[in-house]
């Protein structure tokens, strides 16, 4: 899920010399290259002829000389009259006088040797021709990239893989499942293929311009973001050549060492959370290589006076900043609060606590907060390490850093009973203060702002009807049953919400005043960018019940979107889901294809494929299984310990 307001509201490959003709510009600027290349070369020589003249001059001090001797040893000079240390002077003694003025004239020849060697090399060099010239120098820059590849994909110690069941398969019994599952994955197909013909390399789509996007959460450079959060997707649905070509694009091109000003939470939940991912699915080391070299450009962003971590954060610089909208620079709970898993996964990997300690501070840090009414406001000032605006949301802003709470205890293997805890706590402080029935019984969850609640409900807090079901089994004091009925109704809301309009598609907020109910009122919160959180509810609701409204409700929304949102060149948000006659916004968003269609494929698959007592999902709907550390074939591994 991601934060409504931060939406738009390589070893690396050193281009050749141009060696076009010479009348070109660019190429007289190659010329000057080549030149300057020989004057250093001629620079270099003559400074080595003048630091090897140095040692011809004649020896004017036996106090300052040279000393060479593996056996010689500088002492401080002690004055035997006074019994005192004179620190400015030292002497050199050694076993044999004789032997520094060999080891000397040693030297003396070696530089001699060294200085014509220079010149000869100098002399060969002004013989070749301009073209040689460039080829040398190109070659030494091929060398030098390939060296600095092979640094940076250096494997990463071995660690034991957890048991990875149901990676692949799921294939319906029913033939009409099994048409629908079909379906899904050619729309999946369509989305990426475009993508490959029009954006590739590019973080995003524009499927009606058919060229490349980039909102300003990826920053400035082109790092592939709909690749790597499609990834996962692809392997699932069994399009390896498809994957495959993502692959070698982030062994060749994907390169985190660029100046560019990317969001922390965006960047780890869509980049690193994909990475591992992919690398649990298909076992190549690549993927766990950049997850790891993307995580320690990261890690400055947490050099905070209270270690909440920045919302941006330059990769190249390190350098941190927050939202300049976001409560007078705060940070922002969904953000600073959707790192869990992902960073437990790196210190698993890596076997670096940096990863785990960093998210464990923050969440101590949070256990020792006071909050109003028993509810984490939204925004926290990461100098003061105060809230900010008293603000809480389950929707935008808040919503995932509760979905992370549960997760964390689910990945464990349900043993970090804190994390169980505080999820307990906070939706039982939602539950009495949020959480409302309309005057046509619609259960929803409102918004707690400026002392009083807002009765409206966004597109992303759709997504806490799965979260309920998925933590009804370990809830306290026997509730399994009633937060099971609870994520029922969340999901009987949000469907509403997609039934009311004229596309079958959910607005991005709808109210419940007097007699609007799960409806946008304002022109600006009427629009579907082909977000996948109440999809992602269907799809939970469909696994803890097999009840079949969830898989024809699930339908119904791809059949709109098929119809709605698909355009030759991919597929398109629309800005009025009460128009029969929409206007498309031209962003085919990553995460449609890291979630919206895996979803809806994994609604229409069999519970065999990615069980849920073996995978845990992002908030990106990257897959990354449970670590049973109290299995002893992992105690290998030092963060486990």
């Amino acid at each position: 899920m991601t934060t409504p307001a931060l939406l738009p509201l390589s070893g690396r490959r050193i281009p050749p010399l141009n060696l076009g003709p010479p009348s070109f510009p660019h190429h007289r600027a190659t010329l000057r290259l080549s030149e300057k290349f020989i004057l250093l070369l001629i620079l270099s020589a003559f400074i080595t002829l003048c630091f090897g003249a140095f040692f011809f001059l004649p020896d004017s001090s036996k106090h300052k000389r040279f000393d060479l001797g593996l056996e010689d040893v500088l002492i401080p000079h002690v004055d035997a009259g006074k019994g005192a240390k004179n620190p400015g002077v030292f002497l050199i003694h050694g076993p044999d006088e004789h032997r520094h003025r060999e080891e000397e004239e040693r030297l003396r020849n070696k530089i001699r040797a060294d200085h014509e060697k220079a010149l000869e090399e100098a002399k060969e060099k002004l013989r070749k021709s301009r073209e040689e010239i460039r080829a040398e120098i190109q070659t030494e820059k091929n060398k030098v990239v390939q060296e600095m590849k092979i640094k940076e994909n250096k494997p990463l110690p071995p660690v034991p893989i957890p048991n990875l069941v149901g990676i692949s398969g799921g294939d319906p019994e029913d033939s009409d499942i099994r048409e629908k599952r079909e379906k899904i994955k050619e729309m999946m197909k369509h989305a990426w293929d475009n993508y490959r013909t029009y954006g590739w390399g590019h973080n995003e789509l524009r499927p009606i311009a058919r060229k490349g996007h980039s909102p300003n959460i990826f920053g400035s450079s082109q790092m592939g973001a709909t690749i790597v959060d499609a990834l996962d997707t692809l392997y699932i649905m069994g399009l390896h050549a498809e994957f495959l070509d993502g692959q070698r694009w982030i062994e060749d091109n994907l390169d985190f060492s660029v100046n560019s000003e990317v969001s922390v939470f965006e960047v780890n939940i869509r980049f690193i959370g994909g990475l591992l991912a992919a690398y649990y699915l298909s076992g190549e080391e690549i993927f766990k290589i950049k997850a790891v070299q993307l995580a320690e450009k990261l890690l400055p962003a947490f050099n905070t006076p209270t270690g909440i971590p920045w919302a941006m954060v330059n990769l190249k610089s390190g350098v941190g900043r927050n939202w300049g909208w976001a409560s007078a620079g705060s940070s922002i709970l969904a953000e600073f609060g959707t790192l869990h898993m992902e960073f437990m996964h790196l210190s698993y990997l890596t076997g670096d606590l940096i990863y785990y300690k960093k998210v464990m501070h923050i969440r101590k840090l949070l256990q020792k907060m006071d909050r109003p009414n028993g509810l984490y406001p939204n925004y926290l000032n990461p100098r003061t390490g105060r809230w900010g605006q008293y603000h809480t949301s389950v929707g935008g802003l808040g919503d995932s850093f509760y979905e992370y709470l549960l997760k964390a205890w689910l990945m464990s293997d349900k043993t970090d009973h804190e994390a169980r805890k505080m999820y307990d706590d906070a939706i039982e402080a939602i539950e009495k203060h949020l959480i409302k029935k309309s005057r046509g019984g619609l259960v929803f969850i409102g918004e707690w702002k400026n002392g009083h609640l807002e009765k409206k409900m966004g597109h992303l807090a759709c997504f806490a009807g799965g979260m309920f079901a998925l933590g009804a089994d370990g809830s306290r004091t026997d509730k399994a049953g009633h937060y099971l009925e609870l994520g029922a109704e969340i999901a009987r809301t949000c469907h509403e919400s997609y039934d009311r309009t004229a596309l079958k598609l959910g607005p991005e907020s709808f109210k419940f005043d007097g007699a609007v109910e799960a409806v946008a009122v304002r022109q600006a919160e009427k629009y579907y960018i082909l977000r996948p959180e109440v999809i992602e509810t269907y799809w939970y609701l469909w696994r803890f019940t097999h009840d079949p409204r969830y898989r024809q409700w699930g339908w119904e929304a791809a059949l709109a979107i098929e119809k709605y949102c698909r355009v030759s060149g991919g597929f398109s948000g629309v800005k009025d889901v009460y128009s029969s006659t929409p206007t498309h916004d031209d962003v085919q968003q990553s995460f449609f294809l890291a979630e919206t269609l895996k979803y809806l494929y994994l609604l229409f698959s069999g519970d065999d494929l990615l069980p849920l007592d073996h995978w845990v999902f992002n908030t990106e709907a990257h897959p990354l299984p449970v670590l049973h550390l109290a299995n002893t074939t992992l105690s290998g591994n030092p963060a486990v310990r």
